[in-house]
């Protein structure tokens, strides 16, 4: 099912994939089962009632991107949220609002992103790792599988653990 879909010439789109408020450039895969361009989940907290705030942002895919089973990319909240061109998302992943993926990363199975992080070009990252909200993560990261990112991380740094650290030292701490 498609609305307010902009879709490139030789894309793949799977089986059971709902595709809302969305730009597909040319040559993205998008396997079984997504949810992408759906509201992401913000509100201004109230005592009598919450309020869900607007959602008026897109999901823009860059070109020759895969999209893997089961991921769920929400739409910007008030600016967009970005896949960057060759970047490959493994199965169930979830992206929330207002994140911006750069170029050419590698994401594994199980990755969460909490909304208006922004991840630089060439960055790899291990399953089931966390980017909490509101970060910058360089150019050239690698970060490992099962960390938690809490606090930027800055170009060509590889890091592993909870709270996420330099690998030579989760290394040293972990012997």
């Amino acid at each position: 099912m498609k609305k307010n879909v902009n879709i490139g010439s030789d894309c793949s789109i799977g089986s059971n994939v709902i595709i809302r408020n969305t730009i597909i450039e040319n040559n993205v895969a998008i396997l079984d089962g997504c949810i992408i361009g759906k509201k992401g989940f913000g509100f201004f907290p109230n005592k009598q009632k919450n309020l869900r705030y607007p959602h008026i942002g897109i999901v823009i895919i860059g070109e020759n991107s895969e999209i893997g089973c089961g991921a769920t990319i929400d739409r910007g909240s008030m600016s967009n949220t970005i896949i960057g061109k060759n970047t490959f998302l493994d199965n169930q992943i979830h992206i929330a609002h207002n994140n911006k993926i750069g170029d050419n990363c590698i994401i594994a199975g199980q990755v969460g992103f909490a909304g208006s992080s922004t991840l630089g070009n060439n960055v790899m990252i291990g399953g089931q790792a966390g980017i909490s909200g509101h970060l910058k993560i360089g150019n050239n990261v690698q970060i490992g599988g099962g960390s938690g990112v809490i606090k930027d991380i800055p170009d060509n740094t590889k890091v592993m653990g909870y709270p996420s650290k330099d690998l030579r030292q989760f290394l040293k701490d972990n012997k």
